[in-house]
């Protein structure tokens, strides 16, 4: 099968799982008080508010790739810290409840394997969903990794007690040349850091969701 079937197959999964990922965060920052995200137009289901081109792109060519990030003010929150961190855990829990329903999909399918044995709509369904659960685990995972711009960055800060801030500081500074670094490592010398990373997580969680390893 030739790379423009499954280019097609696979990019309503991403479109969902990038969406439901930003609107999460955008509505656990209004529901907490913050308005930023809602005047910004961010507080919607449509795909076209949350998408950015580039990072749309990556995730089709290097399977690494973003949204637009939703604009939060913690200066709205009763408790900054508290709040920033639920409004971070919502992006990655979004996706862990998008691939427990796909996973529900795949079982209620009987879905053995990723890949589709030919373009009939049972396959190309079946397909769509294994992937739908494979994607949003990945997000999910990728996204807990504590370095900025991650959500993980931020739940990190949330979690660690006050005394530790300046090294939490410390991170959020470098952070993000760190993880510009790994995916240099990964593309150009081909180095699946990300793979190893995520990998056991995906395995387990979609053999649990769906009743099959998917990677």
């Amino acid at each position: 099968m030739n790379s423009l079937p499954i280019i097609l197959m696979i990019a309503p999964p991403i479109l969902i799982a990038l969406t439901f990922h930003e609107f999460a965060h955008a509505y656990i920052a209004y529901r907490l008080g913050d308005p930023t995200a809602k005047n910004s137009g961010r507080l919607t289901l449509n795909p076209l508010a949350h998408l950015d081109l580039v990072g749309t792109i990556m995730v089709f060519i290097i399977h690494i790739g973003w949204a637009k990030p939703v604009p939060v003010n913690p200066a709205y929150f009763k408790n900054p810290k508290k709040d920033t961190l639920y409004v971070s855990l919502a992006g990655p829990l979004s996706n862990i409840i998008l691939a427990f329903i796909f996973g529900i999909m795949c079982r209620i399918l009987n879905v053995t394997t990723l890949y589709p044995a030919d373009l009939s709509v049972m396959e190309i369904v079946k397909f769509m969903c294994a992937f739908g659960v494979l994607i949003n685990l990945v997000l999910a995972f990728f996204n807990i990794i504590p370095l900025p711009p991650l959500d993980g960055s931020k739940i990190l800060m949330g979690l660690v007690p006050d005394k530790y801030n300046s090294y939490v500081e410390l991170l959020m500074r470098y952070g993000h040349f760190v993880l510009l670094g790994l995916v240099i490592m990964s593309v150009v010398f081909s180095i699946p850091i990300f793979y190893y990373l995520y990998v056991p997580f995906v395995r387990v969680f979609s053999y649990i969701f769906a009743g099959v390893s998917l990677m």
